[in-house]
Formats: structure tokens, sequence, C-alpha cells
């Protein structure tokens, strides 16, 4: 039986609400990727170009500390990573989250959360950074208001 892991990072909430709606319905277990240092809304500020967030989204080097790491990543087979859009990509915070984390060969299905970005250029920047590391899945954008029956249909397409 395949075992799933819904592991989310959120910002705001919005990716956290639907990051348990999903969970829920598909009876999936949950992980928050949470920052050492939580985000203020002038961190997010991203019309401010010396704001935290902005900083690191400049620097595709940069890896924000997570406050915790997941503790059991051999249990999985299928791992539902989500995420706010930031600049049109996953936030740092997603990187050090998939190099701190030994997820090898499990399958990976992106999800993110945004009002008008999709999730194709999440998915391309990341596959092209971690390549065949990974079984990737088709990728899914929410923006929040989805129901549970949409979000359990999409875990059962993978």
């Amino acid at each position: 039986m395949s075992k799933i892991l819904t592991a989310y990072f959120s910002a705001s909430g919005v990716t956290k609400n639907v990051a348990l709606k999903i969970a829920k319905a598909a009876g999936t277990d949950i992980f928050e990727i949470e920052p050492k240092e939580h985000y203020t809304a002038s961190d997010l500020d991203w019309t401010d170009k010396n704001s935290r967030s902005t900083i690191e989204m400049n620097d595709p080097s940069f890896r924000p500390s997570i406050a915790s790491s997941l503790s059991n990543p051999e249990d999985y087979d299928t791992i539902l990573l989500g995420f706010p859009v930031w600049w049109y990509a996953a936030p740092s915070i997603i990187n050090t989250f998939l190099e701190s984390t030994d997820l090898t060969g499990k399958k990976i299905a992106l999800f993110c959360t945004s009002g008008g970005t999709g999730i194709e250029g999440c998915e391309a920047k990341l596959k092209k950074t971690y390549g065949n590391k990974y079984e990737w899945k088709k990728g899914k954008r929410f923006t929040g208001g989805e129901s549970e029956a949409r979000l359990a249909e999409w875990v059962k397409s993978l």
C-alpha cells in the first residue's frame, strides 16, 4: 500500500489551508516546512527590493534554515509538496527541504497556491535543478477555494 505525505510551506496561511484540506480529503499524513525564522508582513513585501523574500529569491544559492526536518521520509512513497508561488518559482525554502531530506526515488507531485501564476514554471525550474532524482508527477495550482472532493480527485489521479 502506498503511503502519501502532504508537505507544505505557507507564509500567509493560504497554502496551509489547501494542504490541510488535501490531507483530510485524501487521508495523507502532513508535515509543515517551517522556517527557523518566520516571515513577517514586511519580509513578504515583494515591492521592497530589500525585503527578506526578495533578497532570498534573487539569490539562487540561498537556502533558508528549516525549524525541524522530516524524521521519517522512508515511510512515504509519494510526497505532495506545496508552496505559494514567489517570483514565478517555488520559494527558496523548498530547495532547503529537498536538499536536506532524502527523498531519492520518491514520487513528487507539486502543488502551489497562486491567484494567477501557474505551476508549470515552478515545475520546470525544480525539475531542471533536481532532474531524475525523483519521479515527478503532474502538479496542480490551487487558489484556496477548492472543495475537498476536487483536491482528493487530484491526489487520486497521481
